[in-house]
């Protein structure tokens, strides 16, 4: 039985550009590629793709192709193949791709970044949180015709896979968002992450790409020290055109993150967001410093950031009934959650305040003190603190708060309270699913 080249699959492709990895959002035309998981092998939803209407399935399990039904595409691996006719694919666009990747803030700069160049552009950015060995690849290949710009989030929980995101994605600009105590298991420590992340500005070094650094961020400059073409931003209370970096004035960041930048023309053109804290700040600075370098005018820059709305449980406000929460539940980290907190506490009183903490995942050796450190600062910014996860139990017994080993058990227990009056800051690992929490709501709230 042979395997179908690399070429031949991209040529199949070419005719049938809409690829997918679930057989039960296949349409008529579709590429499926049968995928093996941990939990699916998706060489046996091979024929149920067919019957669904795809032109083609690509297999790496020569038990499920039907003889004589050229439909199967036979390969020696599904995963490679996918990253395979990315990297063709990818290898004729001529447009710029962006690539975004740090330890906090990939998404939100993400989104404010194509929020700014869609003023200008025609733009294709990863969808959701698509920022892996399979999320990028489809990203790429599901570039639409027409578009000018490609926006790639980069996410990694080891050394060598952003260099391996790098290899297919091929970015020509790229912008780390901050080195922070993001998934220390994985990569080993700070050490560890420094040089995991830092693959994307040794790629562009090597492919003589342009690295967005903000010089206020630590270890930022100096990683970036060996790159030929890199475009600083930072903070200044007078902005000023003359000098080398890109300079932002910053008038506040609670209750509402307020910045001004120059026009091209040497005006002051100011943007308040629906965003608040220090951390989104670094993430809305990114944004204004890629929009400039694409000479997105000023006043659409602006336009943009101030019609910014977060979305996806990141930095949200949201009414549940009589409940008021502050959702920033996505993913954490312990300089996110950090960070997150003294935004929400420089603009709610303790008293005022319900702290609802989900344990952090992937952080290795470092894990108890870290939750211990996190699990102190949230009793200085509230005075309700709740913790959620087995992480989470030795710091809710030393502080004497109420624990619960998963999300199931605090909502039971959140609804038979009474919160009228306060604000509930929501943060934990996407693991711990605290989103649990708004489904629980009873209909009477």
């Amino acid at each position: 039985m042979k395997y179908t080249s690399e070429a031949r699959l991209y040529e199949i492709y070419r005719q049938h550009p809409r690829v997918r990895i679930d057989s039960r959002s296949v349409e008529p035309g579709d590429l499926f590629v049968g995928l093996v998981g941990t939990q699916v092998n998706g060489n046996a939803y091979a024929d149920k793709a067919l019957t669904r209407g795809a032109g083609f399935v690509i297999v790496d399990d020569p038990t499920v192709v039907v003889a004589g039904d050229e439909r199967f595409l036979l390969v020696p691996d599904s995963l490679v193949a996918l990253q395979g006719m990315a990297i063709s694919h990818r290898k004729n666009q001529r447009m710029p791709a962006l690539a975004i990747t740090g330890s906090n803030g990939k998404t939100t700069t993400k989104e404010l970044a194509r929020a700014v160049l869609a003023r200008q552009y025609t733009v294709h950015a990863t969808p959701g949180n698509y920022n892996n060995h399979l999320g990028l690849p489809l990203t790429v290949l599901g570039t639409p015709k027409g578009a000018d710009i490609l926006v790639l989030e980069m996410g990694a929980n080891h050394q060598g896979e952003v260099a391996e995101l790098c290899m297919i994605g091929r970015p020509t600009h790229g912008l780390i968002t901050n080195i922070g105590e993001a998934h220390l298991e994985g990569f080993g420590g700070i050490a560890g992450v420094i040089a995991g992340k830092g693959e994307l500005f040794d790629y562009l070094s090597t492919n003589r790409g342009v690295a967005f650094v903000n010089a206020n961020e630590d270890y930022l400059s100096e990683m970036a020290s060996k790159n030929g073409r890199v475009i600083y931003f930072q903070d200044s209370e007078v902005p000023d055109q003359e000098v080398a970096a890109i300079e932002i004035k910053v008038f506040s960041v609670h209750p509402r993150i307020h910045v001004g930048f120059l026009s091209s023309t040497g005006e002051l053109i100011e943007a308040k967001l629906n965003l608040s804290g220090q951390h989104n700040l670094q993430n809305v600075k990114a944004a204004i410093c890629i929009g400039k370098y694409f000479k997105v005018p000023a006043l659409d820059i602006a336009a943009a950031l101030r019609a910014y709305e977060p979305t996806n449980h990141r930095s949200q406000y949201l009414e549940t009934g009589a409940v008021t929460f502050f959702w920033d539940a996505y993913n954490a980290n312990p300089s996110s959650v950090v960070a997150a907190m003294e935004s929400f506490s420089a603009n709610h009183k303790p008293a005022d305040s319900v702290v609802i903490l989900g344990e952090m995942l992937e952080l290795g050796p470092i894990a108890g003190v870290a939750h211990r450190e996190v699990a102190f600062q949230a009793g200085k910014a509230a005075d309700t603190v709740v913790f959620v996860g087995e992480a989470m139990r030795e710091p809710a017994r030393e502080f004497q708060r109420p624990w619960f080993a998963d999300s199931f058990g605090l909502t039971d227990w959140f609804w038979q309270q009474d919160w009228s009056g306060r604000t509930v800051f929501v943060k934990g690992s996407r693991g711990n699913k605290l989103e649990r929490i708004l489904q629980g709501a009873p209909v009477s709230q």
